[in-house]
């Protein structure tokens, strides 16, 4: 799954789209790709001399490959957003810099009414950079108004 079908799903954009490029697609697991260049925004601040991805948009990276899981699996994916209710045992374990490519491991545990539980993973090549468990729900929304879907 290239961008711009990634764009038909999520609502993200520029400077918050975080998953260019989806390589794995199934019932229960996704991998999504954010190439990692020196362009972006956050590297100005973060940290000047020592680019370094912050650890919360490495978790919001993975957060959005979940989500595309879980809007694939719904009906009417347009009319609904995903919203992380939970993330438990986050753990950073090496930095993510310019040049690196972000890959998002996450596999679906339990979807029951809408709210899902993921165990995500994310990698630079083979070496695990951060994790955690997701807790999520899926909402329909109808202008500009929520409601539980």
């Amino acid at each position: 799954m290239e961008i711009h079908e990634i764009m038909e799903i999520l609502p993200h954009r520029y400077p918050f789209l975080l998953v260019d490029r989806i390589v794995e697609l199934n019932d229960t697991r996704i991998v999504g790709i954010k190439n990692v260049t020196i362009n972006e925004p956050f590297f100005i601040g973060h940290f000047p001399g020592n680019p370094i991805m912050p650890g919360v948009l490495i978790v919001e990276s993975m957060a959005q490959t979940g989500g595309i899981l879980l809007l694939k699996k719904v009906d009417n994916p347009k009319g609904k957003l995903v919203y992380f209710l939970a993330i438990k045992e986050a753990k950073f374990r090496a930095p993510v810099r310019p040049g690196d490519t972000l890959r998002n491991e996450m596999i679906l545990k339990k979807f029951t009414r809408g709210v899902c539980v993921m165990e995500g993973k994310a990698y630079v090549g083979d070496r695990l950079v951060a994790e955690g468990e997701f807790m999520a729900k899926v909402v329909e929304v109808n202008d500009g108004q929520e409601k539980e879907g």
